[in-house]
């Protein structure tokens, strides 16, 4: 599991899934930030991982700030599926 910040929005929501230097990896959780007061374009400071990681991420048996962290353009990034299915529960 890491953290990826992405300089710009591909169309990346929670549930989602992308490839990123050659490797695929689920979207757990996306924070937009700079909408208001930042940078020119958004940015989505996300934590992704492998499929395996998620009921890790889910019952929060990590520790963010030791997460590794990473920066990319959002043209670095695939978007495979925008977002999660909606939940059966709404």
């Amino acid at each position: 599991m890491k953290k990826l910040i992405i300089h710009g929005d591909p169309g990346l929501r929670k549930g989602g899934r992308i490839e990123y230097d050659g490797d695929e990896y689920e979207v757990f959780a996306v924070a937009r930030q700079g909408d208001w007061h930042g940078p020119d374009r958004p940015q989505l400071w996300c934590t992704i991982g492998q499929e395996d990681e998620e009921e890790t991420f889910k019952r929060q048996d990590y520790i963010p700030n030791h997460l590794d962290t990473e920066d990319v353009e959002a043209e670095a990034v695939t978007v495979l599926r925008e977002r999660g299915e909606p939940s059966a529960e709404a």
